[in-house]
């Protein structure tokens, strides 16, 4: 779409964002009741509300799990409703999908999907104001304008604020399809510039903002104890001994319904079985579980071993060819043949946690006609929905209010802890807050499959690549379909590129709950695809970046105006960019190294470069990271930047010492002594370079990690010759310092 269209509005579908309903403010929590008030009188749309004293309050429809989206969207129709940042106060919306449609926070698509509809609010907000100042100044709508928060009377020098045109801008009829003009980019006062996140102040201050700060009236604290093996359940408890205990209310088992755990995220309805304590206060609750012996029913359970699965999965990746076809291009087993050269590799990652900081917290009421919960989830209208199915209600007797959330990074998808909330409360009979603890955290996580890669890749005389073989070997609880994140995904690069591509895939059995963890899939992919694509650099004696561009092909967008889909003419500018700005092909001293890795994700361009020295003691320290990404447009440069920091934080983490490993069904990682967060002195310095982009905007929460991987990987291998193929790089006896 070119800068300035607009792609009209239905009036269906105004009329669907025609009331404005308030929900939390960043202020605190004392206003969650307030998703259920009558929308205020002076309320332009669903996002847009306009206060006698100037404040312009625009509600941000997505979850906000630190990913800064609660800053972004309100800017985006600030942007085009021409608001004085100043005066705007951003709220979280309610969860109604009949006004805002689907409100999750996952795939970096958060901007990306909601750019147009956004940008048409705000504009048709700021063309009712401008229609309201036309009427009552008795002008033509054509000599008014508009000035942050105000609107002018160009011929004259009149001005009035938003404020005072309100009252009277509600009542104008909603503009018709094709009458409302967005700003052409060059207009833009606010997007593409550095903006605090709206909810700073409240953290830096302690406020309570986040889940685990809620508090309703009358409620009580419970902790719920499951069995270590995932798919256990309580045969006996010694429930009465529990309930002796000071401050303890109630103690029960619950039994739970059938199945394992599921990410079916529209559809699982599953409730573990386990204890449930319910206290007059959390460390009532946490300190009785420590009372608390349970027999547990573990003939259905897993009894998956970690060490076992990974054995299975090597030998099986060391094969040529897997169980399945998966994809077939060309004709690659003549070009092995044919080729002068095979280089082959085998890489592997291990089961990982998100360890977000705030473990999963609900406040629940739940009664027989109705449910309500305030929580930090980033599908609450999953939530929403499969609550009505456990439950069998309506949906709209279900209430979800949405909180800010301490990190994401996928867990929050499912809402297996707000069911287990809401369930305990039925059984109480008044609200109640079920707190986990970091050890459920850990030990009942919906974790990042492992994956393991078999790659081979036929070069040409001259070194070109010819053919590429991946045998994905995948976690299958059923033999048939790969659990979430271990599956096959078809990325363009190098799989569309090379003209002779054969993808196979083997099933390995698993029953541990895998999910989505940050850039899922792309995560472990990049780091073997792009470290093998160095190796074969390697292999061919070429510089790793030429040998990169001409792997590339010729330039190509593959699925012209798809965001979703690869664009070679992008990937080499950020390509470029990024070796330009770390200065690739300067002397570098022994023992230090500079390593490139390339990744397109979430529609994301993204080229990163390490530099790494290596000592004698196999201690690795990542200096300086170097990044350069093609997202489109920027919508808010400070939120940007800080999305890419984590990634490359989160990227080096995960990279350094980060495995959960698995003995029989039960993992065996507890808390962060055993499943260390990467620290401050080992953080990088970190360079972020967003291109200037004609495109519509893409995420950033997610792209920019991918790469950072293989990028330091590679860098290594520069400072020292040694190929890490597995991660953790802890298990090659590196250390990351």
């Amino acid at each position: 779409m070119s800068a300035g269209a607009s792609p009209g509005i239905k009036r269906r579908d105004f009329l669907r964002y025609s009331s404005f309903g308030l929900a939390l403010s960043s202020g605190g929590i004392t206003v969650l009741a307030a998703a259920k008030t009558a929308a205020p009188a002076n309320s332009l749309n669903p996002y847009v509300m306009i206060h006698d004293d100037g404040r312009i309050v625009i509600a941000a429809p997505n979850p906000d799990v630190g990913q800064g989206v609660n800053t972004a969207l309100p800017m985006i129709v600030a942007e085009e409703l021409d608001a004085d940042w100043q005066d705007v106060e951003v709220i979280l919306a309610p969860i109604d999908a009949s006004r805002y449609g689907a409100q999750f926070a996952g795939g970096s698509l958060s901007v990306r999907n909601r750019w147009d509809e956004l940008r048409q609010m705000g504009a048709a907000a700021r063309e009712m104001l401008l229609r309201s100042a036309a009427q009552q100044w008795g002008v033509p709508r054509v000599e008014l304008t508009t000035q942050p928060s105000k609107v002018l009377h160009t011929p004259s020098g009149r001005t009035a604020s938003f404020a005072e045109l309100v009252a009277a801008a509600t009542e104008q009829p909603v503009p018709a399809d094709g009458e409302v003009v967005l700003k052409a980019r060059a207009d833009y006062r606010l997007l593409g510039q550095r903006v605090v996140n709206a909810a700073a102040a409240d953290i830096v201050r302690g406020r309570p903002i986040f889940g685990i700060d809620v508090s309703v009236p009358d409620m009580v604290y419970a902790t719920y104890v499951k069995c270590p093996q995932v798919g256990g359940v309580p045969k006996t408890a010694n429930l009465d001994e529990v309930k002796a205990l000071p401050g303890i209310l109630d103690a029960f088992i619950i039994a739970g319904n059938a199945g394992p755990p599921s990410f079916d995220l529209r559809k699982s309805i599953h409730v573990a079985g386990g204890v449930a304590i319910v206290a007059s206060n959390t460390w009532v609750a946490i300190k009785a579980r420590r009372s608390l012996q349970v027999d547990w029913d573990t003939s259905a359970a897993s009894t998956d071993d970690s060490r076992a699965i990974e054995a299975t999965a090597l030998s099986a990746a060391g094969r040529p060819t897997g169980e399945r076809d998966v994809k077939r291009l060309g004709d690659p087993d003549s070009a092995f043949a044919k080729s002068s050269s095979i280089v082959s590799g085998v890489y592997a990652t291990d089961f990982v946690s998100h360890a977000q900081l705030e473990p999963q917290s609900c406040v629940a009421h739940a009664t027989s006609t109705e449910v309500e919960v305030w929580t930090s989830s980033q599908t609450p209208g999953f939530a929403q929905s499969t609550l009505a199915k456990l439950f069998e209600l309506p949906a709209e007797a279900i209430a979800v209010h949405q909180i800010r959330g301490g990190g994401g990074f996928g867990r929050r998808l499912s809402n297996e802890y707000v069911r287990e909330a809401a369930v305990i409360s039925k059984h109480m009979g008044k609200p109640v807050k079920l707190q986990w603890m970091r050890e459920d955290d850990m030990a009942f996580d919906f974790y990042r499959s492992p994956a393991y890669f078999g790659l081979q890749a036929a070069l040409s005389e001259t070194g070109e690549l010819t053919g590429w073989r991946n045998h994905v070997v995948s976690v299958s609880s059923d033999g048939e379909e790969a659990n979430y994140g271990a599956g096959y995904r078809g990325y363009n690069f190098p799989d569309d590129v090379v003209p002779n591509v054969h993808i196979s895939q083997t099933m390995v059995a698993s029953k541990t709950p895998t999910g989505a963890w940050r850039a899922p899939i792309s995560n472990v992919y990049a780091f073997a695809e792009q470290s093998f694509l160095h190796e074969l650099a390697e292999a061919a004696g070429k510089d790793h970046r030429d040998f990169l561009m001409a792997a590339l092909g010729a330039d190509k967008w593959f699925k012209p105006d798809d965001l979703a889909s690869l664009n070679t003419v992008r990937a080499r500018k950020a390509i470029a960019a990024v070796t330009q700005a770390a200065g690739w092909g300067r002397a570098i001293p022994k023992g230090r190294g500079l390593g490139l890795g390339f990744f397109f994700s979430h529609a994301g361009h993204v080229a990163e470069v390490a530099e790494v020295s290596v000592n004698a003691d196999r201690q690795v320290t990542v200096h300086e990271v170097w990044v350069a990404a093609d997202l489109g447009q920027i919508v808010n440069l400070s939120g940007a930047e800080n999305q890419f920091q984590g990634s490359i934080v989160d990227g080096v983490s995960a990279l350094a010492d980060q495995r959960i490993s698995i003995r029989s069904g039960a993992i065996e990682q507890t808390n962060f002594h055993q499943y260390p967060l990467l620290r401050l002195p080992q953080s990088p310095k970190i360079n972020v370079e967003f291109l200037a982009s004609d495109y519509p905007p893409s995420g950033a929460g997610e792209p920019a990690l991918p790469p950072v991987a293989p990028a330091i990987c590679n860098a290594v291998f520069n400072a020292c010759g040694e190929r890490i193929r597995s991660l953790p790089i802890s298990r090659a006896g590196f250390k990351v310092v």
